[in-house]
């Protein structure tokens, strides 16, 4: 079979095009198999955040105890977006609330091996959703929903991100 024609759905030619694309393997699987994705049924908290590039991220929390017992998002976005938001929820499962603020841009950088200079702002707004999320949840407050307000990713700090707070 030609290299040209289309995979019949295994994903090789999305992998190796990932791959040359500045991807790392871990990257990638988080991206091809999407272990965290989808909404979850009753969650404790959720909340969105889109960036400036667009991509879009809800984040759904389960906590029992104040420990993270389950993280899932839903994204609209890029393999970059969608494979930091895949590994940022396995890094927090199981810790604590504090200690979930704690996981940094590093942290889910090192988790995806590799990703292009140019999708480090996904990292960044992964874990941003999930500081939101965290804090409303500590602090009581209901996010508003969508259709109330824009809501746009609170990275300012960043030199990749220029959202507007």
């Amino acid at each position: 079979m030609s290299e040209n024609k289309q995979d019949n759905g295994n994903g090789k030619g999305m992998r190796e095009l990932l791959l040359a694309s500045g991807y790392a393997e871990e990257a990638i699987n988080y991206f091809m198999t999407k272990p965290n994705m989808g909404s979850m049924k009753n969650p404790d908290h959720k909340t969105e955040l889109t960036g400036p590039c667009g991509d879009t991220m809800r984040c759904y929390l389960k906590i029992d105890g104040g420990r993270i017992q389950e993280a899932k998002y839903e994204v609209l976005g890029c393999p970059g977006a969608i494979s930091a938001a895949m590994a940022l929820a396995d890094l927090v499962k199981g810790k604590g609330l504090n200690e979930a603020l704690k996981v940094s841009d590093r942290d889910v950088c090192r988790a995806l091996v590799e990703i292009p200079d140019q999708k480090q702002h996904c990292i960044r707004l992964a874990v941003k959703t999930m500081e939101k999320a965290i804090k409303e949840y500590q602090g009581g407050s209901e996010p508003p929903d969508k259709e109330e307000g824009e809501k746009t990713c609170p990275c300012s700090n960043s030199s990749a991100c220029n959202a507007v707070k």
